[in-house]
Parts: C-alpha cells; sequence; structure tokens
C-alpha cells in the first residue's frame, strides 16, 4: 500500500497540491508564532537604573488570605517620608525620579545594607535585578508581552483551526473523485482496510514533506516577525529571537496530526467504496450527508446553543471577553460548514431563479454536485462568519460603550487637563466660581476587595462629591440612590459578590489604606465600565482629571462656556457632544492588529482551498463542457456560465456565513441586554463586502482558468474523454 500511495502521489500530485500547501504554510505559522512566543515567554526586561540602590514607597498592596499573601499594585502609592530621604541623603547622594510617590536613586556607593537599616518599614529597597520594577518601562514591557501572547496565541489557535477544516475538506473531496479509482481496487481484490491505509499513507507522506517544509519556511519568517512586531511597537524594542527548539517539534507533529487527522474520515469513506463503483458513469452526488458528518454537525450545533443558554444564564459578560467571542464563534462555524449540504440544493435555487438556459445548468450543475458545491462554499463560510464575527463583535461593544457613556454623562461641558497629569487647586476654585452652573471635580482611583476570603479583586472607582455627582450624571442604578452616597459608604456594581444596600464591605483603597464601607447604591453591570464611585476623601492621592459641568436652570450656554474658557486657561473645554465623541471607544491596536492577522489566515486559506476545489474538479467537468461545447455554447458562453456558477456558490456561501454571524452577534446582544445595555447590532459591512468581493475573485479565476486551459482541446465526442 505504500509503494502505491507513493506512486499515486506521482501521478495526481494536483489533487493533493492544496493539502501540501495548506499544511506547509500552517506548520509555517505555527513555527513562527511558536519560536517569537517562546521567546516572549523567557525574555525579561532589562534592567535600566544604573544606581547600585533604588529605593522605592510601597506601591503593592498585601493581604493575608488562608491560601497566602495575595497582591496587588496600588493606584496611588504614599511618598516616601521626608525623614526617610533625609536619611538616605546622609548615605550618599540621592536622585529623585518621580513624585509624589517618587523612586529614589541612592549612589553607587551607597551600602544595601545600610540603606535598609535607614528606610526600614517606610519604603521599598530595590537591588540588582529587582531595581527593573522601578523602571516605569518595566510594567510597559510586561503588558507588551502579554498582549503578544494573546495575539499569537489565538493565530496559533485560528492556523490550526482553519488548516485542519482545509485539510479535511481536501481530503473528503479528492476521495470523492477518486470513487472509481478505489472501485477497481476493490473489484482487483483490495480489501475495505488496504484501501484505508492507502489513503493514510498518502497522508501521512503528504504530511512529512509539508511539515518539513513548514519548519524550514517558518525559520526564516521568525525573525522577520519579531523584528516587525519591535518596529511596529507590539513588542519591546529591545525583544529579540531567542533560541528554543520545541516550537519547531511542537509544529511538526501538529502538522502531521492534522494531516492524519484530516484524512481519516475521508478514509473510512475510501474504505466503504463498493466495486460496483467502478461502472458508475453518472457524476451526481449521492449521500453526500454521511451519518457521521450529521452527527458531528448537530452535536457542535447543539454544543453550541448549550454553552450559549450556560454563559447568558449564569455569567452573560463572560460573552463579551476577547478570548470568548474569538473562541465561541468556531463551534457554530464548523456546525454550519458539516450541516450545509442540507440547505445549499435550495438555497442555490434561491439565488438563480431566473428563467433561461444558463439559470437552469447553474441550478442543475450545483445540485448535481453537491459536493463540490459544499467544498467551495465551506471556506467561504468560514471567512465570512470570522470576519462578520470578530469584527462585528469589538464593533458592537464599542457602540455599547459609547451608549453607556452618552447615557450616563448629562453635564452639558466637561473640562479636562491639556497635560494629562490633572487641575491644581487654583484652575478648580476658578472653574466653581462659574456663574449658573454645577461643577463636578472627579479623579481617577481604584479599589480592592477580597472575595471567596481568597480572591484579591480590583475595581475601578472616581471619587467625586454626592451632590455634584448627582447634578452631573446619571448612573445606571440598580438599586439605591446617589445622593446617599457619603464619606463612610461606597456605590458598587452588581459584578460585586457583595452588592445588596446597606451591607458593609472591606475594601482596600489606592493607596492601601483598609476601610469598611456601607453600600449606598448598587449599579448594573452593563459592558463592565461601570466601576466603583467614592468620595474624595476616599481617595488620597487621586488629582481630579476631569470636570464635569451642568447649567443651571435658565442659564445662557454661551456665557457659560465662555465664562469657562476663561476660568480653564490652557485646559481643554468641550461640549458634552464633543467630549464624548474624543472618547469614543475604540477597539484596542493590538487587538485590531490581531484580529486582522485572523482574518488574513482565513482568507489565505480560502483561496488554498478554493483552488484546490476548483482545480481537483476540472478533470471531473471536461466531458460537460465538451458537451457544451457540441451542443452549440461558444466558448465565451461556457466560461461565462462557469464563472456564473462559481460566484452562485460563493453568494451560497456568503449567506451562510451572514446567517451564522447573525447567530453569534445575537447572542452577544442577548448578552448586552441581560446586562441593561441594548446597543443595535453593528455588522462590518465595508470588512464583509471586501471579504465576499475576494472570495469571489478567487473562485471565478480559479474555475474559469481551469475551464479555459480544457476549451483549448477540440470539441469532440464527450464520450471520448476521460479523467
Amino acid at each position: 500500500m505504500l509503494s502505491l500511495a507513493l506512486r499515486t502521489l506521482r501521478t495526481r500530485w494536483t489533487a493533493f497540491t492544496g493539502s501540501f500547501v495548506a499544511l506547509a504554510l500552517g506548520v509555517a505559522l505555527l513555527t513562527v508564532t511558536g519560536l517569537v512566543l517562546a521567546s516572549s515567554l523567557s525574555s525579561t526586561p532589562a534592567v535600566r537604573p544604573a544606581a547600585r540602590v533604588v529605593v522605592t514607597a510601597h506601591d503593592t498592596l498585601r493581604v493575608p488570605t488562608p491560601a497566602g499573601d495575595r497582591t496587588a499594585r496600588l493606584a496611588h502609592p504614599r511618598a516616601i517620608p521626608a525623614a526617610t530621604v533625609a536619611e538616605l541623603r546622609r548615605l550618599g547622594p540621592v536622585t529623585v525620579d518621580r513624585s509624589p510617590a517618587g523612586v529614589h536613586r541612592v549612589g553607587v556607593d551607597a551600602d544595601p545594607a545600610a540603606v535598609r537599616e535607614a528606610v526600614g518599614r517606610t519604603a521599598e529597597v530595590l537591588t540588582g535585578d529587582a531595581r527593573r520594577h522601578a523602571d516605569p518601562g518595566y510594567a510597559r514591557d510586561r503588558e507588551a508581552l502579554t498582549a503578544m501572547h494573546a495575539l499569537l496565541g489565538t493565530a496559533g489557535g485560528v492556523t490550526a483551526f482553519v488548516s485542519v477544516f482545509v485539510v479535511a475538506s481536501a481530503f473528503a473531496f479528492a476521495v470523492e473523485r477518486r470513487r472509481r479509482e478505489f472501485a477497481l481496487l476493490r473489484t482487483a481484490g483490495a480489501g475495505p482496510g488496504q484501501i484505508r491505509r492507502c489513503v493514510l499513507a498518502e497522508a501521512l507522506a503528504v504530511g512529512v514533506l509539508a511539515s518539513a517544509t513548514g519548519c524550514v519556511l517558518g525559520s526564516y519568517g521568525a525573525p522577520l516577525l519579531a523584528r516587525r512586531m519591535a518596529d511596529e511597537g507590539l513588542a519591546p524594542a529591545w525583544f529579540v529571537l531567542g533560541n528554543a527548539t520545541w516550537p519547531y517539534h511542537a509544529a511538526f507533529w501538529t502538522g502531521l496530526s492534522v494531516a492524519l487527522c484530516g484524512a481519516a474520515a475521508a478514509s473510512w469513506r475510501a474504505g466503504r467504496t463498493a466495486p460496483a463503483e467502478a461502472l458508475r458513469e453518472a457524476s451526481a452526488d449521492s449521500g453526500v450527508l454521511t451519518p457521521g458528518r450529521l452527527l458531528c454537525g448537530t452535536a457542535l450545533l447543539l454544543t453550541a446553543a448549550v454553552t450559549l443558554a450556560l454563559s447568558l444564564t449564569g455569567d452573560p459578560g463572560d460573552l463579551l471577553h476577547r478570548k470568548t467571542y474569538v473562541s465561541r464563534p468556531m463551534l457554530l462555524i464548523t456546525a454550519a460548514a458539516l450541516l450545509s449540504p442540507l440547505v445549499l440544493r435550495p438555497l442555490v435555487r434561491l439565488l438563480a431563479p431566473l428563467p433561461g438556459v444558463c439559470s437552469l445548468l447553474i441550478r442543475e450543475n450545483t445540485s448535481a454536485g453537491v459536493r463540490r458545491t459544499a467544498a467551495l462554499a465551506a471556506p467561504v463560510l468560514v471567512t465570512v462568519a470570522l470576519a462578520g464575527s470578530l469584527l462585528g463583535a469589538t464593533a458592537t461593544l464599542n457602540r455599547a460603550k459609547a451608549a453607556e457613556a452618552r447615557d450616563r454623562t448629562t453635564a452639558a461641558f466637561v473640562v479636562t487637563p491639556a497635560d494629562g497629569r490633572g487641575f491644581d487647586e487654583r484652575t478648580l476654585r476658578r472653574l466653581r466660581a462659574v456663574p449658573d452652573t454645577v461643577v463636578s471635580p472627579s479623579s481617577s482611583t481604584a479599589v480592592h476587595v477580597l472575595e471567596d476570603g481568597v480572591a484579591l479583586i480590583r475595581s475601578e472607582a472616581r471619587a467625586a462629591a454626592p451632590g455634584a455627582l448627582a447634578a452631573t450624571s446619571r448612573l445606571p442604578l440598580a438599586a439605591g440612590r446617589v445622593s446617599d452616597l457619603d464619606d463612610d459608604s461606597i456605590i458598587v456594581n452588581e459584578e460585586w459578590q457583595r452588592h445588596r444596600v446597606g451591607d458593609r464591605v472591606r475594601v482596600w483603597l489606592g493607596d492601601g489604606t483598609p476601610r469598611t464601607l456601607r453600600i449606598a447604591a448598587v449599579m448594573t453591570t452593563g459592558t463592565g465600565g461601570n466601576g466603583v464611585h467614592l468620595t474624595p476623601r476616599n481617595a488620597p492621592g487621586a488629582a481630579a482629571d476631569r470636570v464635569d459641568v451642568a447649567l443651571a436652570a435658565g442659564a445662557d450656554p454661551r456665557a457659560v462656556a465662555t465664562a469657562l474658557h476663561r476660568a480653564a486657561g490652557h485646559h481643554r473645554v468641550l461640549t458634552r457632544e464633543a467630549w464624548l465623541r474624543a472618547t469614543h471607544p475604540e477597539t484596542h491596536r493590538t487587538t485590531r492588529l490581531g484580529l486582522l492577522l485572523v482574518l488574513g489566515i482565513a482568507l489565505l486559506y480560502t483561496g488554498i482551498s478554493v483552488a484546490n476545489t476548483t482545480v481537483m474538479a476540472a478533470s471531473g467537468r471536461v466531458r460537460d463542457l465538451a458537451a457544451l461545447r457540441l451542443a452549440g455554447a461558444t466558448r465565451g458562453q461556457v466560461l461565462r456560465l462557469t464563472g456564473a456558477e462559481a460566484l452562485t456558490v460563493v453568494a451560497a456561501g456568503a449567506l451562510l456565513g451572514l446567517l451564522v454571524t447573525a447567530v453569534n452577534l445575537a447572542g452577544m446582544w442577548m448578552a448586552l441586554a441581560l446586562l441593561s445595555v441594548r446597543p443595535p447590532l453593528a455588522l462590518p459591512w465595508q470588512a464583509l463586502g471586501i471579504t465576499v468581493a475576494a472570495c469571489a475573485l478567487l473562485a471565478v479565476v480559479s474555475a474559469v482558468v481551469p475551464a479555459a486551459l480544457a476549451l483549448r482541446r477540440r470539441a469532440v465526442d464527450p464520450a471520448g474523454f476521460r479523467d
């Protein structure tokens, strides 16, 4: 069987080209992402502080629990006491890097033990590699590395998913095109097991060659990707590729497993080929939707429905997380692709309803070759559904966040600091003095709460005076009143474990101060931006970074605007609408690039799959084309018919992809509705149009070019043609 498989590869190399390219590309991408990911996991930001000893304020909250200490970074660390700084100056020259919390670099000659003795418990002393924690770039580098992990992990997952899909489809279609060949082998005495082993041996040979090729390509691509990510700011500037070898092993064996798994179902179907198949003359498909395909598709469809229902009833907010709305659509997409033969015939008839020979031929050809139609429509479905689901999810979330901000903000004007550092007290006094206004300065801070006795949870918060807050905003309250907020209370949201009005919760403020506060009101969860509200007294160290201004009854907006500009000085005064436009939520750059990378991978695989399917189908359609020529059709008419068939199938796949997109986004919309947000669904029509146009172009070119080459032969009796 191995020698037969090798001979088959030599004589039918066009049938395996698509599988080889898809596998090689997939392994190359896995190798590239694996090498860069391994380097990012082992990389550590460099030590930048030049001083031998660095003294920092305590910026870490430590809370003891039965499971050990839980730590979190404080929003507003307390400044190093002046007395401590004076003691440090006695030991050597002291350089202050930041204030008010301060990072103090003590001279290279200072003894670390003496510095620790002078500091005591008032600050933290860093030496050696620990000094990197005092560098503001350290946190940025760590965030960049974390974003890289998410980006590369998503790209690798989608690559594996789509490559399995394409390879399995390619082998299934190749087996279908070789029914007579397998039937002849059965007639010659080959058993079902031998046929299956032959198909698996072919997959093994293709898998080994393609995986090895992919590893070689990946070794050249990884340094290019690492350099490009550093240049684009997606990785720290110092990031370089390491010497890890495990990504090569992981990519190679993954590729080989993909080839064997993709061919497993095809080999089973090939083994069931009866010897009587050798006598078949008609090319019409029968039994396209096999019991295994129906069972897998139904199981995936039910899984998608059940998991969606569980999320909606248990934790709707989980559907808004990036890793969820990137991975969850895969279930529904795969189910739709597996079950697509059920709806392709009626869908094609719906798309080609016009009377005439051309429409009739399109309907009958696509209906007779459902397996070919499904193999061509499936990658289009996957690409359109991925584009619509991923880009639509981010756009819908952005709309939801914008709607929340619009509903919460009732101020006529918003004043923002020009330098981003906050307002000084003199500016705030001038703003408060503007007549016919209610001025509400607020500051960003954070609080921590211990849930279940072991989980230290951070919540973003805003601090503002209760009366002014109620006049300039409309909080989405589920219970309680804003006016009940005072220095002994807090406004929380429904995500908190304890969120009943009147209950008391123990929290740690932005500077680490522990407080036990009464819950004055509870907000709905929303998209996750409904944090916590406190009074300024419970936000020590937080400077006012935003001033909302409401108009008194009968106030002249123009006069107030003029007075605000005069009082604000160089700071910016924006109307409510201008501020909402300036702060409209946008998809994070790393997330956007990650989604574009995912869609680029999907579109590339779509091209491979479409080209592979049409080229393999071309030899089986030579008789059909010859019959059309003998019936009087011109060469141009035959080519136009071929292109029209391809466009019809692409349209069918695109419609199925839009349906899957609508279902996926409907689940997100229901989650938002349960979280008290009801934005309109956002379909990325431009991206969908570009995706469908690209798929249509690929399909038409891949269909017309082989047909044109076949038509160069003289139109003779179609019975004389051989596959």
